[in-house]
């Protein structure tokens, strides 16, 4: 990997130490052309004619997002953030009084909302599986309260609020032995590490683009095993999802875009797709091994910094570093360090309840190296971190 060949093709390490990558990552310069060429062609054009001109680099997204989880490209459907296509596939699933949803005390925020509306809608109930004593989820347990009650169990493999990885393939071993359907929301693990669905046996899997796969914003997708169709009903239908067939009523499109819509931002999927084969032609082995290592390198010297500390859980970990500076709140912490040039954000309580419940340590600051990173950034953060912590 030549790091600073990959650092001259993204604009904004010229600017600033960028550790927000769980956020929003930098785009390449090869992103960024494949985004504003389409938007160039769409000026000249017209935006229909530009959509027709460039169907096959538009179809080719669908098949650059099956080789990087492993899947096919019919398998695949496109949505402009995570949480739709999150709530595509969850939304599509029936429930009724009685029936188990089981989740993870790491659980995204938003997912913990929608298990809860549903709840309240169907009667259905929510059962939190506990963490074991590395803080990941306990599979021991979650294999324990699986019953013929059990509807579905939806875990996030990474949560926003720190660098857990829980036991994912564990987890879909234990769904697939008792044939429950297995939700995978891996937005913060596609584009860190090798993230393969037929290793971990989910049945549904979403991600976004903007974060370590270094995609625009507003890009996201749904990944549905063909098997799990049989038990999904789109909840929205439209003309991309469906055939009118007259007084018949409708025909499902074949494979995931079933759960699609018609519109779409061409300029956003070429520029997901742009990301995606450039992730794939560095390749995604050296890509989680440097961003893991750059974050155990981090968390380790921050751990050696007196007055700071760090907040990770599980037996594993990936490159998503929380820390805290004694006596001093996450979001001065946050724009201390961009005063100094580095990007880093805070965790929001909101936005994993269960966790900040367990444990009160949130906001943290959170601090997300990727690949392009460098080790000289890495030492520049632990020198802010430790200024500030001196000058408690």
């Amino acid at each position: 990997m030549d790091i600073e060949a990959l650092r001259r093709d993204t604009p904004g390490t010229a600017n600033r130490i960028h550790l927000n990558n769980a956020g929003a990552a930098l785009l390449s310069r090869r992103t960024l052309d494949a985004m504003t060429g389409h938007l160039e062609l769409e000026a000249a054009i017209g935006g229909y004619e530009a959509a027709g001109q460039e169907r096959d680099r538009v179809d080719a997204t669908y098949a650059n997002i099956a080789r990087l989880v492993g899947g096919r490209p019919d398998e695949v459907a496109l949505f402009d953030n995570s949480t739709r296509a999150w709530n595509a596939a969850f939304y599509s699933m029936t429930f009724k009084p009685g029936d188990r949803i089981l989740t993870g005390r790491a659980e995204y925020g938003s997912n913990v909302l929608a298990y809860l509306q549903v709840a309240r809608r169907t009667g259905a109930e929510v059962v939190v599986v506990p963490n074991d004593a590395s803080g990941q989820l306990d599979t021991a347990a979650l294999a324990n309260l699986i019953d013929d009650r059990t509807k579905l169990v939806g875990v996030s493999h990474v949560p926003t609020s720190g660098g857990l990885v829980n036991p994912a393939a564990e987890i879909g071993r234990i769904t697939r032995a008792a044939g429950v359907p297995f939700l995978l929301d891996a937005t913060q693990s596609v584009g860190q590490f090798p993230v393969d669905v037929a290793e971990i046996g989910c049945d549904m899997l979403t991600a976004t683009g903007r974060k370590f796969l270094r995609g625009p914003r507003g890009t996201g997708f749904l990944w549905v095993r063909p098997e799990a169709l049989d038990h999904l009903e789109p909840y929205v239908n439209e003309i991309a999802a469906s055939t009118w067939d007259g007084d018949r009523g409708f025909t499902w499109h074949d494979g995931a875009r079933r759960f699609e819509t018609w519109e779409v931002s061409y300029a956003s999927v070429l520029g997901l797709s742009a990301a995606v084969e450039q992730a794939l032609e560095i390749g995604m082995d050296p890509i989680g091994q440097r961003a893991i290592e750059l974050g155990t390198a981090l968390r380790d010297r921050l751990d050696a910094v007196p007055g700071v500390t760090t907040y990770d859980l599980g037996r594993e970990k990936c490159a998503i570093v929380t820390a805290k500076v004694d006596a001093m709140p996450a979001e001065d912490v946050a724009a201390a360090l961009a005063a100094r040039g580095i990007n880093v954000t805070t965790t929001d309580p909101t936005q994993t309840q269960f966790d900040a419940e367990d444990r009160g340590v949130h906001p943290l600051v959170r601090l997300s190296p990727h690949y392009y990173n460098t080790e000289a950034e890495i030492d520049r953060a632990v020198e802010a971190f430790a200024e500030l912590a001196g000058a408690r």
